[in-house]
């Protein structure tokens, strides 16, 4: 057997694959897929470009999207999604130690409002009416700080709210020109700017 031969196989065992995902689970393929795409295109990325991202046929998106503009949106949709980030605040591992935790949260969140701004960016006006999730702050945020509740002097919710505030803040590139690292911003809200925290 070729080399193109083989190719063509193996392409033809994705597609098949494809095909016999549920409707879900196909949608939510595609999407990962695009969300790289997008930042790097915009919505000038071809449905080409996703096809072959995802592995699959280009035709298959249209089984499942009615066009470009309403993957975009999905897109857009799961990147405003706080779900995973509640979800990676729920699994952080307990045994870490407070400040390193505390960190790790800065990273987390960090990551986050980086790609929401680096999405949004890479998309034209007529798609930033995509409705986005009211700004809450984490319940699982607020429970970590309950378990540590004699580390700092404030409500749990207002720890998780104050974290939150300086992360976005001392990150979002609109606000800063380059994210301030994570062992600063806990210095800074362990601390203060004052000479006590020196």
């Amino acid at each position: 057997m070729d080399l193109a031969t083989a190719v063509d196989d193996a392409q033809q065992a994705i597609r098949r694959r494809a095909s016999m995902l549920p409707p879900e689970e196909r949608r939510s393929m595609i999407v990962e897929a695009t969300l790289p795409l997008l930042v790097e295109h915009g919505e000038m990325v071809t449905t080409r470009q996703i096809a072959d991202a995802a592995g699959i046929a280009e035709g298959t998106i249209f089984r499942v999207f009615s066009d470009k503009d309403e993957l975009i949106r999905a897109v857009l949709e799961r990147a405003f999604d706080p779900q995973p980030l509640d979800d990676a605040v729920r699994d952080l591992d307990p045994d870490l130690a407070f400040e390193l935790a505390l960190r790790r949260l800065v990273e987390l969140q960090q990551q986050r409002a980086i790609e929401i701004w680096r999405i949004a960016s890479a998309v034209g006006p007529r798609f930033h009416s995509v409705a986005r999730p009211a700004t809450t702050v984490s319940p699982h945020l607020v429970a970590w700080f309950k378990s540590h509740r004699d580390q700092v002097s404030v409500s749990p919710v207002e720890a998780a709210r104050l974290l939150r505030a300086l992360t976005i803040s001392l990150t979002h590139p609109t606000l800063v020109e380059e994210p301030m690292p994570p062992k600063r911003i806990v210095e800074l809200f362990l601390h203060g700017a004052g000479a006590a925290a020196c």
